[in-house]
């Protein structure tokens, strides 16, 4: 059993997969600070996690720091392991909001932000939750990413 969070843009997604596959899904645009808990109450009262997985960044820095510190507090407490991967493994590689009219972008494995045109705005895909959880694109370097965009 493990616990996908992607946190990065409203609404907060949480997966539950067991054998890599998704068995339930948890959404909300609350705030992460206030739902996070609820969620992962609900959950510990069904489930038995074994792993934690969550996008790092960019995107939220808030929702970024609260992620990051809720899970590892429940990996210290809970003897879990946390993995984590950049966000563009969620929205199939579309730009990320980052501040004004700045977006991040992924290029050649390169993350850096730059303006966006209106059109390329209208093509952005909403993150997601894989139907299978796969091991590979997940890493235990997984301190939150922060991406501070040139104002």
């Amino acid at each position: 059993m493990n616990i996908l969070v992607v946190s990065l843009t409203s609404p907060l997604l949480v997966g539950v997969y067991e054998n890599k596959a998704l068995i339930e899904t948890f959404t909300s645009k609350e705030k992460t600070s206030d739902i996070l808990p609820k969620i992962f109450n609900t959950i510990f009262k069904k489930y038995a996690p074994k792993n934690l997985y969550f996008a790092r960044g960019p995107g939220s820095f808030m929702a970024i720091k609260i992620t990051y510190l809720f899970l590892k507090t429940l990996t210290i407490t809970k003897n879990m392991q946390l993995f984590a991967t950049d966000g563009f493994d969620f929205n199939e590689n579309s730009p990320i909001k980052a501040v004004g009219t700045l977006y991040f972008i992924k290029k050649d494995g390169i993350i850096s932000t730059q303006k966006i045109t209106d059109d390329e705005i209208k093509k952005i895909k909403a993150f997601k939750l894989p139907k299978r959880l796969d091991d590979k694109r997940f890493t235990t370097d997984n301190e939150p990413l922060y991406i501070l965009p040139a104002i």
